[in-house]
């Protein structure tokens, strides 16, 4: 199947000059977000994971159901402010300012092997953020993997001391 067929484009969104890939249309199609589960978690069954991370929001969406299907468990990266414990953040660049990112401090034992899930690789701050977050509390990125990777903004560049793996590419 070639998910990228699934994924909705759209030009000039959320400004001009941006070209959005809308992965809502890949959710809503039962076959298309089974095989993309099924794809990924593929990768991951022999890897020994044993959590899987997923950033807010759209990390969520797919971290859950691949850490269901390899049989790991999950642990929400969420912005600051949304999680009710003790939290460890990290801070990372945008093009407009920045932001921080939050986990719970228990969420990862030291040691344990993980899994980093997300929709898309853009810039790569998002994801470095949460890789450091793992490290912080001992856990080993074993993986980082995407649906989606945009190649020309390099953010794979940024996160060459992992194994980062996406399904689909795009340039812009």
């Amino acid at each position: 199947m070639d998910i990228k067929e699934k994924i909705r484009v759209i030009e000039g969104f959320p400004h001009e000059g941006i070209s959005f890939k809308d992965v809502t249309t890949l959710l809503k199609d039962k076959e298309a977000f089974k095989y993309t589960v099924d794809k990924m978690a593929s990768y991951l069954k022999d890897k020994d994971i044993d959590i899987v991370i997923g950033p807010e929001a759209r990390g969520f969406l797919f971290g859950a159901p691949i850490a269901y299907a390899i049989g790991a468990g999950f642990v929400p990266v969420r912005k600051k402010g949304k999680l009710p414990c003790e939290t460890i953040s990290a801070s990372y660049k945008l093009e407009y300012g920045s932001d921080e990112l939050e986990m719970h401090k228990d969420a990862i034992k030291k040691g344990q092997r993980v899994a980093i899930v997300d929709d898309l690789l853009a810039t790569g701050g998002t994801i470095s953020s949460a890789a450091k977050l793992v490290e912080q509390v001992g856990g080993n990125v074993v993986t980082i993997d995407f649906v989606i990777e945009l190649t020309d903004l390099k953010g794979k560049e940024k996160l060459k001391k992992y194994d980062v793996k996406s399904l689909v590419q795009y340039n812009l």
